[in-house]
């Protein structure tokens, strides 16, 4: 099965890529993730966003995530595994599954 992980964590003080390079609890979770990732990225701070929505044929659009919270979706990675306790697994072992946490979403096939 395919799975989208979404990566959230507090947008405040995240680490940047040369910490998250550095960071061997990181390093470890990409060696295990290997043979499952299909793909991944890290995305831009909300700040950065934007939101459309159409309300009676009107596009509306606006800067900034759809809500304001206090998590944000910091990345995504799409995975390919026998079932959903090995998705669990993996998402478990995510570094942001500690300081934030990992969202499992089956993909549609």
């Amino acid at each position: 099965m395919k799975y989208v992980l979404l990566i959230c964590d507090d947008e405040v003080d995240p680490p940047t890529m040369q910490e998250l390079d550095a960071d061997p609890v990181h390093q470890a979770w990409e060696d295990k993730v290997r043979g499952a990732e299909l793909w991944g990225e890290r995305l831009r701070p909300t700040a950065d966003a934007t939101t459309v929505r159409v309300r009676s044929g009107e596009v509306l659009v606006s800067d900034g995530p759809f809500a304001e919270t206090k998590d944000f979706v910091g990345g995504v990675v799409a995975i390919e595994c026998e079932n959903l306790d090995d998705a669990i697994e993996i998402a478990a072992a995510h570094p942001y599954a500690r300081r934030g946490s990992v969202e499992i979403r089956p993909v549609w096939e």
